[in-house]
């Protein structure tokens, strides 16, 4: 064991002569280096903490003030009134002193009070939200003025968290209107008598209980600062006791047509050196806040803190978010075997080159797995009991401790694997398919699923991401991922020989295997796992096309919005697919506000159901636009704190700890989602060149069914010229197919535009030449 004798820093030995003392220089060396690292980020945490806590105010104008009112002193003037006097009476120093020292004491009060004022305009100034419903292309006076306020109180050069302290807490929506939307949302799924029997159920609820519930919400949202998060995260997943893969987890693609390497070694070894760049500058706070695109409103990053070096352990009850400050090494899989991968030496970052030689190593160790090892990353992806009951019994001590710790302290997870993965062959629409599924569930031991993400090389130089839901939502890693993709691409690239550029130190300490002693019943339980796990991963039916005929260019030519074009087509497709309407998730954020994630925006409306049925008669054209502008009018209610799914919610958890049960709630919250849908959004398109290098363009990624009789469906709008979808659904269901639902998407997304412009004529359907057919 090389690797255990190079960590040790120092030997005795206890001799007739005394004790022999052996110190070891490199050992040492490691150690002043680390400690120097970690103090230098606690110094930049420090630094970024001031900035921030007095933003949007600067440090320096802490100087600004107390020259300004040393100045008005000099001349004999008082700008404080009386009370620099009345500082200098309790003053224990000098006379000579005191004049200063009060001066000071009294502009930085002056100074921090105008931070708090600040900072308090800015809040009321974010909390308006009327520009959003304002006509595309038609801003009011109001929101001209408005802009220009907040671009003054916005400060200059924000750090990552400088909005922090300035945004809006979520608000309460009324009762009457979230049971008000509620009722008009379900009415085009219910006939006569179902509703007449919900809209009873709601009155009582809205007259009696409600208000009770009602006014504990409104207590808790004065104390926390987001009412439903903690809430939603606990509950909605770290709650849920059904395996993560595939219910929870999600996945996100490489380049769709270019692979930029075919080295799975220099793929890996570009793409981890990216990771922790950006890692880097997380830390730094140097990443811009996100902000809604063409505007100057941030959006919360609050789950940005909790991006690497987390993991989700598993309990009986619940499951637990755990995150570290610091991790300068990953956990890599292959062949059954886990390594502890070091990516800093002697302080540094290892280059990309450097960080290929170390994987290439472990592709090359011939050593096999443990007893029980192959197959341990199971326990993660089967049930959340078993796996807690295992953790506790066998993974609380010895061995098997310090290497679960060594991965869930990891910055990430990293699996190499063997197979050959994207959109290749002959049947390129299939071996997609292939790709999405491995990547969701791979062989359902190849992941570590409880880590925050977990990256994939195939062995053909394609790459993806599996990540875990609950610690954030997919706009934040996909940040991460567009950064790491065009990173690797365009800022550090390949040789000739499609290796990674640079040197390499062959001394570089071997990568460390790390040991477990699994006992018969726990590989036993690895079994069982894997089979629920196998059984899940075989039930899911994957579909993922590029749709190229058209973008989002010839959508906005029509005037309308994109996504509530996609949706639009999306309730023509279901409804031509299962000869009814369904309840339907869109995904919405609420980042607009401090701490918030999403809200549910119900796309199946009375506005869109009248469309569909009236699709081939004369007023189709306007039944279109009525319904397209319903959509958007809920996507910003939604965006606003006035959704109604989060509101329900919570008034259901308040009622179980009040301990009283409400018909209206408990058939609210079990209803099924069967058509489940999220775009996700491309926030790093300056990154890329759409112009010189249209092929480098990842088709988004996507997640499992939310229901057994159900679609989940994820798109990514992509320049003007592509939209890419992710259609699963399960095997099981007899009446439920994606490929069938995938024609459908793209006949209707033909129909929706031939709507809006008679004169369009259909483009070629082809795959490979859609990327010309824009």
């Amino acid at each position: 064991m090389a690797e255990a004798h190079q960590a040790v820093a120092f030997q005795f030995t206890v001799t007739p002569e005394g004790i022999d003392l052996q110190m070891s220089h490199q050992a040492l060396t490691e150690i002043y280096l680390s400690g120097m690292r970690s103090w230098k980020k606690r110094i930049i945490r420090l630094k970024n903490s001031v900035i921030t806590g007095v933003y949007p105010a600067s440090p320096s104008s802490w100087l600004f003030v107390v020259i300004a009112i040393l100045a008005t002193m000099y001349t004999r003037s008082d700008p404080s009134m009386g009370l620099i006097a009345k500082i200098q009476e309790h003053l224990p120093v000098s006379t000579q002193c005191q004049a200063v020292v009060s001066a000071v004491l009294f502009s930085t009060m002056l100074w921090l009070l105008l931070i708090f004022t600040m900072r308090l305009c800015l809040k009321q100034l974010l909390s308006y939200h009327r520009w959003m419903f304002e006509q595309h292309g038609k801003m009011s006076n109001t929101t001209k003025v408005w802009v220009a306020l907040v671009r003054i109180f916005s400060g200059r050069k924000p750090l990552l968290y400088s909005y922090q302290g300035s945004l809006p807490n979520l608000p309460v929506p009324a009762i009457k209107d979230t049971v008000k939307r509620y009722l008009e949302s379900v009415r085009p799924l219910m006939d006569d008598t179902k509703y007449e029997r919900m809209t009873k159920l709601a009155e009582e609820f809205e007259s009696s209980l409600g208000n009770r519930l009602q006014w504990y919400l409104k207590l808790k949202a004065l104390w926390a600062s987001n009412y439903v998060s903690d809430w939603w995260e606990e509950y909605i997943y770290l709650r849920g006791r059904s395996p993560i893969m595939v219910n929870s987890n999600y996945y996100g693609m490489d380049f769709l047509y270019v692979t930029p390497t075919p080295i799975q070694a220099a793929r890996a070894g570009n793409s981890i050196h990216a990771f922790f760049l950006y890692r880097r500058k997380l830390n730094k706070e140097e990443i811009k806040p996100s902000r809604i695109p063409g505007t100057v409103i941030p959006l919360c990053a609050a789950q940005c803190e909790r991006m690497f070096n987390t993991t989700r352990t598993p309990g009986e009850e619940t499951d637990t978010v755990q995150h570290w400050q610091d991790s300068d090494y990953i956990v890599v899989y292959h062949r059954g075997r886990y390594f502890r991968l070091r990516v800093y030496q002697a302080g540094r970052l290892l280059s990309p080159r450097e960080i290929e030689f170390q994987i290439q190593r472990i592709l090359d160790d011939p050593s096999p797995p443990c007893k029980g090892e192959a197959k341990l990353g199971a326990l993660t992806a089967g049930d959340r009991i078993p796996w807690a009951k295992a953790r506790m019994k066998y993974f609380s001590s010895g061995v098997n401790k310090r290497s679960l710790d060594c991965i869930e302290k990891a910055a990430f997870f990293v699996a190499l694997d063997d197979d050959e993965q994207g959109m290749m062959g002959d049947d390129p629409a299939a071996s997609l398919d292939r790709y999405a599924k491995s990547l969701l569930h791979g062989k359902c031991y190849d992941r570590w699923f409880d880590k925050s993400f977990s990256v994939v090389y195939y062995k053909n130089g394609k790459n993806g991401i599996n990540a875990e839901h609950s610690w954030a939502d997919a706009p934040v890693l996909s940040h991460l991922w567009e950064f790491t993709l065009a990173f690797d691409s365009f800022q550090l690239g390949y040789n000739a020989e499609g290796h990674c550029k640079g040197d390499v130190d062959s001394s570089l300490p071997r990568p460390q295997k790390l040991s477990w002693e699994i006992p018969p019943e726990c590989e036993e339980q690895i079994s069982q796992s894997l089979a629920v796990a196998q059984a899940l991963a075989d039930d899911v039916d994957f579909h993922v096309f590029p749709f190229q005929d058209f973008g989002k260019g010839k959508i906005k030519k029509c005037r309308v919005s994109p996504d509530a074009f996609i949706q639009m087509a999306l309730q023509l497709a279901y409804y031509r697919d299962q000869k009814r309407f369904c309840l339907t998730y869109e995904a919405s954020m609420t980042r607009l506000f401090r701490e918030g994630r999403t809200e549910t925006v119900r796309s199946c409306t009375n506005e869109s159901r009248a469309f569909v049925q009236a699709f081939d008669a004369d007023v189709c054209s306007r039944l279109f636009r009525t319904a397209l502008e319903k959509h958007q009018l809920l996507y910003r209610l939604a965006m606003t704190g006035a959704g109604i799914d989060r509101h329900l919610f919570c008034l259901y958890v308040v009622s179980k700890y009040l301990g009283v049960e409400s018909p209206f709630l408990k058939e609210v919250l079990s209803e099924p989602w069967r058509l489940s849908t999220s775009q996700t959004p491309v926030q790093l398109s300056e990154m890329f060149d759409p112009v010189n290098h249209p092929e480098y363009v990842s088709p988004g990624g996507g997640f499992g069914p939310v229901a057994d009789d159900g679609y989940g469906v994820s798109y990514c709008v992509v320049g003007d010229c592509m939209i890419n979808f992710h259609i699963s659904c399960k095997r099981s269901c007899p009446v439920t197919d994606t490929h069938k639902f995938g024609a459908q998407i793209r006949k209707a997304l033909h129909d929706l535009l031939q709507l809006l412009s008679p004169t369009q004529k259909e483009p070629s359907k082809t795959v490979t030449q859609g990327k010309k057919a824009c």
